[in-house]
């Protein structure tokens, strides 16, 4: 008989296409679960993955891999329909958050969670939208932190609050002749952005209508925090939502403005599938959330 223990095992082989990274996931030894994918195998008749230098489903694995995703959904909504009838925020839940949002938020969120949820286990996954959006829909994560909207079939969203932008330049760039950045101030030094793939990265290009500038440039930069180093040492300006103001001025000399009306912003928001059992939680959870947002950036 197959075990449940099998099918994780084997999900993550079939997910990760790598032995070594699926018994890092699983948190076993890779000849452990190699022999549990062998002994699967054998129970069931056919082989499911081709073994060389790379790891590729055979027809039958990637049928039976769809199928074990399936089976583990339904155990994990198991999981969750108890917790609920343990009342909201009890157990498990693996929430996902975006890196523009996750060291800015997540520092007043958790004790609060802790807080008011004692028996709450959560666990965290900080990665882009694209993956987040992914791991929802396979069930690996039960909600997601980010920007909405997202475009994605089959999930709900909560939107929160609204994160304002503000315009960063290095603290001895010229003083501006204005209180209020407008658009065409981003004419004045490169706009340095993160790399292709962050949602923060569109944002601005779609505030700013900068699909495709000269004066609009990435510089490969993986973080928010990166990117702020770069523009306080004279090498641009960027968009800075401002629940990161608080942090990123008080290590970085800055000069921040914000925009005049309409103000550009961005809205945060959890999202989740629509066929989850949870929604109650992710409400408590959006609540937590609106009542520890970062207080407006003092300008």
């Amino acid at each position: 008989m197959i075990s449940t223990k099998q099918l994780l095992y084997f999900d993550a082989v079939a997910r990760l296409k790598h032995f070594g990274r699926a018994a890092e996931e699983r948190a076993v030894t890779q000849p452990a679960l190699s022999m549990q994918i062998q002994e699967m195998e054998r129970e069931l008749g056919v082989a499911l993955v081709e073994r060389g230098r790379t790891i590729r489903l055979t027809d039958a694995g990637a049928e039976i891999a769809a199928r074990a995703a399936a089976i583990l959904q339904q155990i994990d909504g198991l999981s969750d329909f108890a917790s609920q009838r343990q009342g909201v925020l009890t157990g498990r839940l693996r929430l996902g958050v975006i890196p523009s949002i996750a060291p800015y938020l997540l520092p007043s969120v958790l004790p609060e969670l802790q807080a008011r949820y004692p028996h709450l286990e959560l666990r965290i996954r900080e990665t882009l939208t694209e993956y987040l959006l992914g791991q929802l829909e396979d069930g690996t994560l039960d909600v997601a932190l980010l920007a909405l909207p997202v475009d994605a079939a089959g999930l709900e969203t909560i939107a929160l609050f609204e994160d304002r932008f503000l315009l960063a330049t290095a603290a001895d760039a010229p003083a501006p002749k204005r209180k209020w950045a407008r658009t065409d101030a981003l004419d004045d030094a490169p706009l340095l952005l993160l790399e292709e793939g962050h949602c923060l990265r569109e944002q601005a290009l779609s505030f700013c209508s900068l699909r495709s500038t000269d004066n609009a440039d990435s510089f490969g930069a993986s973080s928010l925090s990166t990117l702020v180093q770069m523009v306080a040492s004279g090498m641009g300006q960027t968009l800075l939502p401002e629940m990161s103001v608080g942090l990123e001025a008080a290590r970085n000399d800055l000069r921040v403005m914000r925009f005049e009306t309409p103000e550009p912003s961005r809205t945060v928001g959890l999202a989740f599938r629509k066929t989850s059992p949870l929604k109650a939680d992710f409400e408590a959870l959006g609540t937590v959330i609106a009542d520890t947002q970062p207080a407006p950036a003092k300008i």
